[in-house]
């Protein structure tokens, strides 16, 4: 079980610290709706990240080697893959980080998310899980690893839980403070949301760079043995 908690943590907490998410929590609890809309995207959030990382581990445990559980082949050859991905996605987010003083435009869906419903809220959150192309492949990559380790099906139950439970971080934190924190959680949210706009480029490049070395070490590895 901790190999495959292990071999999971990179891309989850990758994914805990997008931006885009903890920004559209953030600007959706300073809405008249905050309260129901902010929990309508957490759990949204939750539940889709966890459905796709069910899937991939279920489809990539068990599958090798006609019943001894065994990861299935597929696996190695995909972590090569998003290894390299990860690799170009480094590069991509380096070259595209925004020079000192100039400012990011919004997305289009930021300007309308003071009317959003509970089920857009929802839909929105399951979008920037699954269907945003930085967080689908971190969330996969977490999932293959799990899927290839060398863990039992509890271990690997127990390593996909902690694995959503991580990733969901950027959602779950802020609904907790402005839930919790009292009269203090408006400016607390505000200076999470300018942290993340200023230093996300640097701190993803890292990470998308040392994922990308690691998952291609580990294919490489699981190639030749």
């Amino acid at each position: 079980m901790g190999d495959a908690i292990g071999q999971m943590l990179g891309s989850a907490v990758g994914i805990a610290i997008s931006p885009l998410p903890l920004i559209a929590v953030i600007l959706m609890l300073a809405t008249p709706r905050g309260r129901t809309n902010g929990t309508a995207f957490a759990v949204g959030w939750v539940l889709s990240l966890a459905a796709l990382v069910t899937v991939v581990v279920l489809a990539g445990s068990g599958a090798g080697a006609a019943g001894r559980g065994e990861p299935a082949a597929w696996t190695v050859w995909l972590k090569l893959a998003l290894g390299v991905l990860f690799l170009l996605m480094g590069l991509k987010q380096f070259k595209g980080r925004p020079r000192e003083g100039e400012p990011s435009p919004p997305p289009a869906w930021m300007k309308a998310i003071d009317h959003f419903t509970p089920g857009k809220s929802a839909g929105l959150a399951a979008a920037l899980a699954v269907a945003n192309p930085k967080n689908l492949v971190l969330a996969l990559g977490g999932a293959v690893s799990i899927a290839s380790s060398g863990a039992a099906a509890g271990g690997k139950a127990v390593a996909a839980t902690l694995m959503v439970l991580v990733a969901s971080l950027c959602v779950v934190l802020p609904l907790a403070v402005y839930l919790f924190g009292g009269r203090r959680s408006a400016a607390t949210l505000a200076g999470w949301k300018e942290w993340m706009s200023r230093h996300n480029s640097a701190i993803m490049t890292i990470v998308l760079w040392v994922l990308g070395a690691k998952y291609v070490g580990d294919a490489i590895s699981g190639l030749t043995t």
